[in-house]
């Protein structure tokens, strides 16, 4: 889907998540699990320092590796639905007047 820009071959644990951080490194978070304490400690784990350019997604894949992917942005516009007529109001029969 996207390009590799740095190699650095992390192994990933399950629990935490993964992310490229402002400054461009490859850092990880553990989540946050309903039930257990959490404790926002984040560890970076290699030093990229990758460049971040506008319209771009930056992830790491299954492999470790730093990518990057163009964002998609707008998506596909839906056709406009078509307007059914409105129903008419039944008209209602004249009853026996009562005395």
């Amino acid at each position: 889907m996207g390009q590799v820009i740095v190699k650095t071959g992390v192994k990933r644990e399950a629990g935490y998540l993964y992310y490229v951080d402002k400054k461009g490194n490859l850092a990880r978070v553990n989540m946050k699990r309903a039930g257990k304490p959490y404790k926002k400690k984040v560890e970076v784990l290699a030093k990229c320092g990758v460049k971040r350019a506008t319209g771009m997604l930056y992830y790491v894949d299954k492999a470790g590796n730093v990518c990057c992917a163009k964002m998609a942005r707008g998506g596909k516009k839906k056709k406009a639905a078509k307007k059914k007529p409105a129903k008419k109001a039944a008209k209602k029969k004249a009853g026996k007047k009562r005395k």
